[in-house]
């Protein structure tokens, strides 16, 4: 990696980091967040509104969209009467199991049909409105005819409102199997279903799922596959256009408000966990290590196989200095600590109840001016004779093989669906849901075959929604406290540092599970925080080590005057402890 590479790397988490902050300025001047992509473009709408504070927001007569839908199974605009609508979107009344002959409905949550009432578009532009904060909901829709998506591309397309903001809960929707399980008013999580596709978040989750159920062609048993390092939701309370197409080819594309955010080939290895089909090869359960397999690295040398006769196992490790000499002014005829003179008995003392009262003791201020009193004892060192318990040495082993591993052959339950987006038959779409907010808005509905088709309806329907919607927020916005300055990568860190590293890490883990190289070379600011903290949990531990071990062995002999001052240090500690101690009266029982 070059100092280029460098400067790239730190100039893209510079970036992504530094407009993360930047949207999160603004969503702290306004409680209600709004889309961080479009973060720069709407405050710079919004300083222009605010130079025309009586300008009000044109919000035009919604008019639904009237081209011929040819390729679509189901394209929803929820312009219907509500009793029509609910006619086909039909809400579950699946239980919960019968307790105490009592049974209870799984999914309370409500429905309602209505124009979105934060930060609206179109006049009259109405939607699906999950309603019912911190509670479960379920609805469905069956399609007119059944979905055959062999050979096919499948574009699924909706539109997501989170009108209170999105930081709990999920919108995303499932393509349900045509099988005889599914029943719109028994609809639940346990409803089979083929593609599961949306946003979903809540704490340390924040993804866009995307699930594909494929049948084991071994087993028979069905498993949920799972894009691995799926992209983020878009936070906010405007309206989100999330769009997933699988081509015939096996590729798949997620985007966000028509911008490609993810893709890849859903037949290559690490894209989906589980994998989609099984190895290749196994290794052989049925072969064993051979018997002269020799997988020791090491052995004890055959050359040394008895103590040598110098070798003292029972020698201490530390022994006193031979050649450290008392300090002149050590006074061994003093006391270090004698009875304090100023000390009398308590008032409350009583001596048939608490004993005899003693006086505390103090330490002799006559040992104060001196290197120290009492008896004198030499410092240890480290004995230099000190060997240990004798062990055998251990020696290149000249027999070593490796580590065994049997032999792969082929998988007999090896299979290859080369397939996957050739989905089963799919019957309807059904949004289960449970979420901490409410008045989460479902929109425009496109289930089909051509990407042209939904893209054309996109353009009709989506974009001039949230122009108004952007031109609403402008116009509404609280004029911040200040002119916000793109913030510094310093500045940043500063603010929150726990927050910054967070962020790089995790972006680096994202990229590294699909490119650790190109991990590597794109964020090295990230990698360099990794790799040092393992170098700094193996310093710390080494560095305990370190000091551990000088404390048991001592290998510098200070000078004499150092010996002075290192001995006085040591004694005024235990002095002051001491003298501390014994000043504390207590009563004996």
């Amino acid at each position: 990696m070059n100092y280029r590479d460098l400067l790239i790397g730190a100039l893209m988490i510079t970036g992504v980091v530094a407009q993360q902050e930047a949207v999160k300025f603004v969503e702290e001047q306004q409680p209600l967040a709004f889309d961080k992509k479009l973060g720069f473009e709407i405050e710079e709408q919004a300083r222009e509104a605010r130079k025309n504070p009586d300008k009000t927001v044109d919000h035009p007569e919604y008019v639904p969209y009237s081209d011929a839908v040819s390729e679509a199974v189901l394209f929803e605009q929820f312009t219907d009467s509500e009793d029509d609508i609910f006619a086909k979107w039909k809400t579950s009344h699946a239980k919960k199991a019968i307790t105490d002959e009592k049974e209870e409905f799984s999914y309370v949550g409500e429905w309602a049909i209505e124009e979105a009432t934060i930060y609206p578009g179109l006049k009259g532009d109405k939607g699906l409105v999950l309603k019912s904060p911190a509670a479960h909901h379920a609805i469905s829709r069956r399609f007119d005819s059944v979905l055959d998506n062999t050979g096919k591309t499948l574009i699924v397309q909706y539109e997501v409102k989170p009108q209170q903001g999105l930081t709990c809960g999920g919108a995303y929707v499932k393509l349900l199997s045509d099988s005889d399980h599914y029943s719109e008013n028994e609809f639940s999580n346990e409803t089979p279903y083929e593609v599961m596709f949306g946003p979903d978040k809540c704490g340390a989750t924040d993804k866009i799922h995307l699930i594909i159920r494929r049948k084991d062609l071994n087993t028979g048993e069905v498993k949920e596959h799972h894009l691995v390092a799926p992209p983020r939701t878009f936070p906010g309370t405007m309206s989100t256009l999330y769009t997933l197409i699988l081509n015939d080819d096996q590729t798949y594309e997620i985007r966000v408000n028509g911008d490609v955010r993810k893709a890849g080939s859903l037949i290559e290895e690490g894209v989906l966990n589980p994998p989609l089909n099984p190895p290749k090869e196994i290794e052989d359960a049925s072969e064993e290590m051979p018997e002269d397999w020799d997988e020791e690295r090491y052995i004890p040398d055959p050359e040394q196989t008895v103590k040598p006769d110098d070798w003292d196992e029972d020698a201490p490790a530390q022994i006193p200095d031979p050649d450290a000499e008392i300090p002149e002014d050590w006074r061994e005829d003093l006391e270090e600590f004698v009875v304090d003179p100023e000390a009398s008995m308590p008032e409350d003392w009583d001596e048939e109840e608490d004993g005899e009262w003693e006086a505390p003791l103090i330490f002799n201020p006559e040992c104060e001016e001196v290197s120290g009193c009492g008896p004198w004892v030499a410092p240890l060192i480290r004995n230099p004779e000190f060997r240990g318990k004798w062990r055998q040495p251990l020696i290149d082993n000249p027999n070593y093989q490796g580590p065994w591993t049997p032999s792969m052959i082929p998988n007999p339950d090896y299979f290859e669906d080369s397939t996957p987006a050739d989905l089963a038959p799919i019957a309807g779409i059904g949004l289960e849901l449970w979420t901490m907010q409410s008045d989460i808005l479902f929109n425009d509905f496109y289930i089909g075959h051509s990407v042209a088709e939904a893209e054309k309806i996109g353009n009709a329907t989506f974009l001039p929604k949230l122009e108004v919607e952007r031109a609403e927020y402008a116009a509404n916005a609280p004029e911040p406290p200040e002119e916000f300055k793109m913030p510094t990568m310093w500045e940043i860190f500063k603010k929150d540092p726990l927050a910054f590293v967070q962020g790089a890490v995790q972006m680096f883990l994202s990229e590294f599970e699909v490119d650790k190289m190109g991990a590597f070379k794109h964020q090295p600011i990230a990698a360099g925080i990794m790799i040092g903290s393992v170098l700094g949990v193996f310093a710390i531990i080494f560095g305990i080590m370190n000091v551990i071990t000088g404390l048991v062995f001592k290998t510098t002999l200070p000078t004499p005057k150092e010996t002075k001052k290192t001995t006085l240090a040591a004694d005024s500690a235990e002095s002051t402890s001491a003298k501390t101690e014994k000043e504390t009266v207590t009563k004996r029982k």
